[in-house]
């Protein structure tokens, strides 16, 4: 992980943790920006909160105004901001959450204005093992600019909404409340931009997954990784909306979401609860491993199972991540744990070249192009740097 580039800490006084961060990302919208921050200044909350703004590394005047602001308030500030490297949401989220120490955590866009009760709403619905999940109304291009930073009134901001998004917003409502009765595995799904979550429940995933890289679907992976971590997501629709100010689109953002760059990624099967590139990197051998029995029967089976228990693989009754099998010419084919035994990512190292072996229907990665014997220790570390590309 990249150290930050540049970081000031403001007013953060180490008395005790606040009861929530705001994080909030930011890149090249300083307009926008100043207004989201005025808004955050008029929030009404009893318990104490801290901002820690994220930026995707502006050249422009973002950071001066973050520092203004942050001299102005009565709370902590933070600033943080890293080199512009492309479109990288996942990254610049979880370089605020490390920086954190509120016990829940609140992403927020940087496009995005407050209601004056938002950050109140989503502390009285965030818990341990429940995500508040909220959503936005879309300004126009001329709403937008009617909301001057300096003049920002908090009480007047819901009513220049109009009344198409409203109803818009109400639908949204009632298909989640749907979506929850009917007990949906993947719907309704987490829009990143306006969610809270407590912190030990973020760091059980690992963050948003920083493989994600360019617009879309970093969101959708993190609710279906905090669903498998037994996180609950309920909707903050009934209580509170951010307000979209208008700009034009992202040059990565795509109009059907199924045509986002990140789709076959976040289709992939195999998908670990805990991301590998997050908040931490994991390493292979960090992983919970369970390794099937064959593994031994062979050199490069033995040097692969060498390589992976360098800190220690999972027992046969723990919960495992990962599930490691060989499937050779000669040999039997894998039996798969299943049931509540079952890992979460299949991998098969199908030595020889198998790949229309029934065995391989039932893994989630398939590792071709080695045979069992070759027993060097660069064979072994060409099929782990394979493993590891694609889990």
């Amino acid at each position: 992980m990249t150290a930050p580039e540049t970081l000031f800490d403001d007013s953060r006084d180490g008395c005790g943790h606040p009861e929530i961060s705001l994080i909030v990302n930011t890149f090249m919208k300083p307009g926008h920006l100043a207004r989201v921050l005025e808004s955050i200044r008029h929030q009404r909350v009893a318990g104490r909160f801290e901002l820690i703004v994220s930026d995707d590394g502006s050249t422009d005047a973002t950071r001066s105004i973050v520092e203004d602001f942050a001299r102005s308030v009565d709370f902590g500030v933070a600033f943080v901001s890293r080199p512009h490297a492309g479109f990288r949401l996942a990254a610049v989220r979880n370089a605020g959450a490390r920086l954190a120490t509120g016990r829940r955590l609140l992403f927020l866009d940087g496009d995005c204005v407050l209601p004056r009760d938002h950050v109140a709403a989503h502390i009285a619905c965030c818990r341990r093992g429940v995500a508040a999940v909220g959503y936005c109304a879309r300004l126009d291009e001329r709403a937008s600019e009617r909301l001057d930073p300096a003049t920002l009134e908090p009480e007047s901001i819901a009513r220049i909404v109009p009344a198409s998004e409203r109803r818009a917003l109400r639908r949204r409502l009632r298909r989640w409340r749907w979506h929850q009765w009917i007990r949906h595995p993947s719907k309704p799904r987490l829009t990143g931009g306006n969610v809270s979550v407590d912190r030990d429940d973020f760091w059980r995933v690992n963050g948003f997954d920083e493989r994600f890289v360019g617009w879309g679907q970093e969101d959708d992976d993190l609710g279906l990784r905090l669903r498998a971590a037994g996180v609950r997501l309920d909707s903050i629709l009934g209580r509170t909306y951010s307000l979209h100010l208008w700009h034009p689109p992202d040059t990565t953002a795509t109009r059907r979401w199924r045509d986002g760059p990140n789709v076959a990624y976040f289709e992939r099967r195999g998908r670990l609860t805990r991301c590998r590139r997050g908040l931490e990197d994991i390493p292979l051998a960090g992983l919970r491993w369970r390794l099937g029995g064959a593994l031994g029967e062979s050199p490069l089976g033995r040097q692969l199972a060498a390589r992976l228990v360098a800190e220690e693989a999972a027992a046969t009754a723990d919960p495992a991540e990962a599930e490691l099998q060989l499937l050779t010419p000669l040999g039997p084919p894998p039996r798969w744990a299943s049931g509540a035994l079952r890992a979460e990512c299949r991998v098969l190292v199908a030595a020889g070249g198998q790949r229309d072996h029934r065995a391989c229907r039932g893994a989630d990665v398939v590792i071709e192009g080695f045979t069992t014997e070759q027993s060097t220790p660069s064979s072994a570390t060409a099929v782990l740097a394979k493993i590891d590309d694609r889990l």
